[in-house]
This record gives C-alpha cells, sequence and structure tokens, in this order.
C-alpha cells in the first residue's frame, strides 16, 4: 500500500519518500477519533502548519494540554466528512495548505490569549503558523481571523476584575485623602 516517490534534488542528489497511504481501516478510525474529539470540544481551530518545526508543534502541544484540548493532523477530506457527519458549518477543503486542527475543549476566551501570544513569538522567529478558520461550536458560527485576534487581545479575566475592582475602590480612597488633608488643615 505504501508508495514510493523518486525525486532530484536541485543539488543533483535523488531521494527516496515513502507515502504513506491509509488503509480503510485507519481512515474510519480517524473519522470516528475525530468526531469523539469534536463532541467534547466547544471551539475548533484550523491552522497551517507547513512550515513549522516539529519541536514547535510539540510546544503548541504542549500548551493546549494545559486546557484539556487537542492538536491533530486530519487529512482534509476525512475532517470534511467529519464535519459534516457533526453539522459544523465549516469547509476545511477550500484551503491550500495543510491544516491541523486544534479542538478547544475550554472556551474560546480563555484559551485565545495563549494562542494569539505562541503565534506572535513564532512569527517574530520567522515561522509563520497561519490561523485559517475559527468555529464556535456552541453557537455554530464561524468567527473571524479578526475577531478571533481582538479576543485575544483582552486582558484576561482576572486583570478585568482587578481594574473593576481598582475603579470601584478609587472614589473611596480620593474621599478619605480628601478627608485627611481637611484633618491636617485644622
Amino acid at each position: 500500500r505504501d508508495q514510493w516517490v523518486f525525486v532530484c534534488g536541485l543539488s543533483g542528489r535523488f531521494y527516496f519518500f515513502i507515502i504513506l497511504m491509509l488503509t480503510k481501516q485507519q481512515k474510519q478510525q480517524q473519522i470516528k477519533d475525530g468526531s469523539q474529539e469534536l463532541g467534547k470540544s466547544r471551539s475548533l481551530l484550523l491552522i497551517n502548519f507547513d512550515k513549522i518545526p516539529t519541536a514547535d508543534l510539540r510546544s503548541l502541544r504542549l500548551l493546549l494540554r494545559e486546557y484539556q484540548s487537542k492538536f491533530k493532523v486530519i487529512k482534509k477530506r476525512l475532517l470534511n466528512i467529519i464535519f459534516k457527519n457533526n453539522n459544523v458549518g465549516l469547509d476545511p477543503m477550500r484551503f491550500s495548505s495543510q491544516v491541523g486542527t486544534i479542538f478547544l475543549v475550554s472556551d474560546i476566551y480563555s484559551v485565545a490569549g495563549r494562542i494569539y501570544k505562541f503565534l506572535k513569538d513564532l512569527a517574530k522567529a520567522k515561522k509563520n503558523m497561519e490561523l485559517l478558520a475559527i468555529y464556535d461550536l456552541e453557537n455554530k458560527k464561524e468567527i473571524s481571523v479578526e475577531d478571533f485576534n481582538r479576543i485575544a487581545r483582552l486582558p484576561s479575566r482576572e486583570m478585568l476584575l482587578t481594574q473593576i475592582a481598582f475603579v470601584l475602590t478609587m472614589p473611596v480612597k480620593k474621599l478619605l485623602i480628601a478627608l485627611n488633608g481637611r484633618r491636617e488643615k485644622l
């Protein structure tokens, strides 16, 4: 079932590659596994990982593990079948590049900042991992990449709570400062 490919490189060297063909059972298993992951997930992210080293993909997987989420590479045709079987309105075939799927178990708002920072750090290192599509499974709608980036740049929940507490306590603090100033003048 494996195919051998013979390629002549630019330097005149010859290379042999083995292209692994999946059997029907392996494809069915991937569809089953993908559907199970989809059932556990609240959101999906599709990314282009063409020129990303394995070490960086490993780092992404470790990051996602903190949120009980997974990164899987599934052929686009099989991914399309998984999406159709589960009524997901997303077509992975529209992308010309390879597609990696991130199955997010937690809500997109809690993970977006970390993923955005990870992608930004890769871009600084001139390793572009492109975000292709985001899909909210709970609301059954696609989120644009621009909206995802806006969500990711929002402060974390803890930071927002700190800012609200600061805003709420500031008038009381200013009143106390004013009263202490009046008392010292007397």
